[in-house]
Order: C-alpha cells, then structure tokens, then sequence
C-alpha cells in the first residue's frame, strides 16, 4: 500500500483492483496500467507493479539465459519485504496457533492457562508457590498473546487478525509483519505488567491486533485512503477497551503505540536505510519493554 495516484480522468468512479473487485484504488501497475491494491503492489524501482507483471518480468529475464537480478533489485513489497505467493502465510499461522493452543486450553483447563498467563506475581490456583514475571517467568510476556479465555474473546480476536492483519501482512512482508506483531504483543504485556495490579491475570492477542491497527492507520494514511472505517472501528474497539470490566487496557494502548511507531517507521523509512531504519524502531520499542519490565520486577521484588 502506497500513495494513490490520481484517478482516470472523466471516470465517474474509483477503479477497483484487477485481482480483488471488491477493494477501490487509485494505484495502478506502472507496466501494465491495471488498478491494483495495496495487497497487490510490488515495490519497484519506480512505482508499483501487479504480481502477474512480476512474475511475467523475472520469468523473461530467466527464458532470455541471463542471470536473475540481484536480490536487492528484485521488486518487493512496499515497505521492502519479499515477494511471496501467499501474502496471507504468517497470518494464518498465527490464527491456526492460537486455535489450538485454545484447543489445549480446553483439554486442560486452567491448569495449562495458569502457567502461561500474564501475571505480576501472586500465588495462583493448582500451582505452587509464588508466580509472575516478577519471579523470573520473562515467557509469560510472550505466551499470554496467545492465550484466550473463551469462544467470545478469542473469536473476536482472530476475526479481527484475519480482517486487519492479511492485508497488512501484503504490504509489509512477512517478516517485518511478524516482527511488527510481536513487537506490539510484547509492548502490550509490558505496559500490562507494569500498571495493572500484580495479581491480576491477563491474556489473549488484543494487544498485538491493537498494534496491528495503528500500522494500519498509518499506512492507510500514507496512501492518502480513507480513513473512516479503521478509524470507527478503532473508537468502538477503544469505548469497549474501557467500557467493559476486566479487560486489560493497558495492552490494549501499549500494542496501539507500538503499533504507531513501528508502523510509521516499516512505511516511512526510506529506501536507502531502510532496514536499518525499520529494525532499529523495533529495537528502540523493545527497550522501552525492557526498561518497563526491569523498573515493575525491582518495585515487586
């Protein structure tokens, strides 16, 4: 997802993309002039091109015996991730993770959700002694994100991945989409663990779909598309992040910030540093939940 183009002129409408008629767009392929969406544009060395253009380009420059362009010349996604057949892997992978972790959740009870949950420190039913975060257990920072609590919660919540988290995955690639997820999961619990009360519990993937909202807003943002409808859904998400008790709030606007930051910095660097800049924000961001982590552990300890 890119900057828009102007539309066709005397066109009464927004095209919509040639691989997707259900998506609008004002981008189109700079070979073949079809419209194409976010999801569909390629990063080339001037523009956007369509998949089929490029997979048309490379198997020419293949037939022709020449050698295959170097990696950094090949077209890639818009914020510089490989091309790849599947734009949805990760994110599927992701839903299929959490399923069956539920799935085992089930089987066993709280037994298995009470050891992974993210929890300050408290003692916590059928295990013994003190547990938390605060007692040397860091995974539980990580393995609360792919915990729910019910049918509703986590039904939610891989609706909204799928929704959210397949188009972006398109236009970041999978590994800095992957990044981009766990980052914010990570800036959720930290802020969780930081100022909820230690013996509170907290789980499930809110705060890295939060963040996987803000990158989008900022990437909708960038290409100059409307805005409205992540906007709406975002301010309902937010009226119930505080409307309804016993959600976890605090994950809920750590992923979102993160989200934000990481999301300015995958869409926004430029080419010539990119990675360095992309990768560096995601650092940055895993500091802060270092830092935040270490200051909560000493005040527990």
């Amino acid at each position: 997802m890119d900057q828009a183009a102007a539309d066709v002129p005397g066109a009464r409408s927004v095209p919509v993309c040639y691989r997707h008629p259900d998506r609008e767009t004002g981008v189109r392929c700079t070979r073949c002039d079809r419209p194409i969406c976010p999801e569909c544009m390629v990063d080339a060395s001037v523009g956007f091109q369509c998949p089929d253009c490029v997979r048309g380009g490379a198997s020419a420059s293949g037939s022709g015996g020449a050698a295959s362009a170097p990696a950094d010349n090949r077209p890639r996604t818009l914020a510089g991730g490989t091309l790849t057949r599947d734009p949805r892997l990760v994110t599927k992978v992701l839903i299929g993770l959490n399923l069956a972790l539920f799935l085992v959740k089930l089987s066993l009870g709280d037994v298995f959700t009470n050891q992974f949950d993210l929890i300050g420190r408290a003692y916590a039913p059928h295990l013994t002694g003190i547990q938390g975060v605060a007692e040397g257990q860091w995974y539980r920072l990580l393995t609360s994100m792919f915990l729910h609590g019910g049918y509703v919660h986590i039904l939610f919540n891989m609706l909204s991945l799928w929704w959210i988290g397949g188009p972006l995955e398109g236009a970041l690639g999978r590994a800095r989409y992957l990044t981009l997820y766990l980052v914010c999961g990570l800036a959720g619990g930290a802020l969780t663990y930081l100022l909820a009360a230690p013996n509170q519990p907290s789980l499930g993937a809110s705060g890295a779909i939060f963040g996987l909202f803000g990158a989008t807003a900022v990437l909708l943002r960038r290409l100059r598309y409307d805005m409205r409808p992540v906007i709406v859904l975002l301010v309902v998400n937010l009226i119930i992040t505080f409307g309804v008790p016993g959600i976890a709030w605090q994950a809920h606007i750590g992923g979102l910030v993160a989200g934000v930051v990481v999301g300015y910095a995958m869409i926004h660097a430029p080419r010539e540093r990119r990675a360095l800049i992309q990768y560096g924000a995601c650092a940055l961001v895993l500091l802060v939940v270092a830092v935040l982590t270490l200051v909560r552990t000493l005040q527990l300890t």
